[in-house]
């Protein structure tokens, strides 16, 4: 058993040899059956001798094609440290099958549902159950923008949050930004409580629900602490340009028209933005224009711009809840026009 130590220029460097979310290092410990960890800008390596020399062969040979200027990407680093043949010999369950894995979809799945190990994320596998929501996860896959536009419980913030969560792991986006308009819903609330966080969480428990589905809790903390995560209310987002990022906008109803369009225009390269909402449940003041349908209206049909429509028959929650929506769109019993759903 021994140690070797391997100095480290840049942060860069390490982000390299480690890997998006230390998946390199996982992947090598598991290979080589070694220790793989960082301390004071340095790379150690510490298990059988045999082992720890091979590591430590194949890091400095990525170490050396990056330092002689060579453009080496993470993909061209995990071939270097773990060979063609081990990159591709463990495809997740998602991209076997289509996209998405073979398992039950949303919260109708239960917590004991197995996890899928992807480096250090565990992810829970998804799928969509319906027609529209096999096409709103093409569309988010396929298009730079997406909207997803429904009733409660068709899967459209749940599905826009696995689908962010699948593009993390797979390291096509190198952050998840989620945001929701902070609008009461009706009731005033009055003072909370707390550090702004805090103030915050009521607004954003739906999703941390989503993500509570999909990955551990654990996991959860770890990446935003890392600032790979971040939930944030919308009027965070004035000002910034996010790029290489997977942007969900929740709540898209509750957005007016300058709010749509300041967070539209947030889009930066390599990004990718899914945009939800209910129509049927505008907390927004009587008569005040809802930035979701004004942007669907604007924007339908542009290219690289997907809109999916769900109604009653994708509710994927308790089956009583389809019943529910049902009776709040017809008539009402004792007569006259149908009032606006709650």
């Amino acid at each position: 058993m021994i140690e070797v130590t391997i100095p480290l220029k840049s942060h860069e460097e390490a982000i390299l040899v480690l890997g998006p979310y230390d998946r390199h290092a996982k992947l090598l410990e598991q290979a080589l059956a070694i220790e793989i960890y960082t301390k004071n800008g340095n790379l150690r390596l510490r298990g059988p001798d045999q082992n720890v020399f091979e590591a430590q062969r194949r890091v400095e040979h990525l170490l050396g094609k990056v330092r002689k200027g060579r453009d080496v990407d993470a993909r061209d680093a995990e071939v270097i440290l773990l060979g063609a043949s081990t990159s591709g010999a463990q495809p997740s369950p998602e991209r076997s099958n289509g996209g998405v894995a073979n398992a039950g979809m949303h919260s109708a799945a239960p917590r004991s549902a197995k996890l899928v190990r992807a480096g250090p994320i565990a992810v829970r596998p998804f799928e969509g159950r319906t027609e529209h929501q096999r096409k709103y996860l093409d569309a988010i896959q396929k298009r730079s923008l997406t909207f997803g536009l429904g009733t409660a419980g068709t899967g459209k913030t749940f599905l826009a949050v696995a689908s962010a969560v699948r593009a993390l792991r797979n390291g096509d986006v190198k952050k998840l930004v989620v945001t929701r308009p902070v609008v009461e819903a009706g009731e005033h609330l009055g003072f909370l409580p707390g550090d702004v966080a805090a103030k915050l969480n009521p607004y954003m428990r739906p999703v941390y629900d989503a993500l509570s589905e999909l990955i551990d809790f654990e996991d959860v903390q770890r990446l935003e602490e890392q600032n790979v995560l971040e939930i944030a209310p919308l009027a965070y987002m004035r000002g910034r340009t996010l790029a290489h990022a997977f942007v969900i906008l929740d709540e898209g109803q509750n957005t007016t028209v300058p709010q749509m369009k300041m967070f539209l225009t947030r889009l930066g390269e390599g990004s990718k933005m899914v945009v939800t909402g209910d129509p049927t449940q505008s907390d927004l003041p009587r008569g005040t224009r809802s930035g979701l349908l004004d942007a669907v209206a604007r924007l339908q049909g542009f290219a690289d711009i997907g809109v999916v429509e769900f109604d009653v028959r994708d509710i994927v929650r308790h089956p009583l809840v389809e019943q529910i929506v049902r009776a709040y769109e017809a008539p009402n019993r004792v007569g006259g026009a149908p009032e606006e759903a709650l």
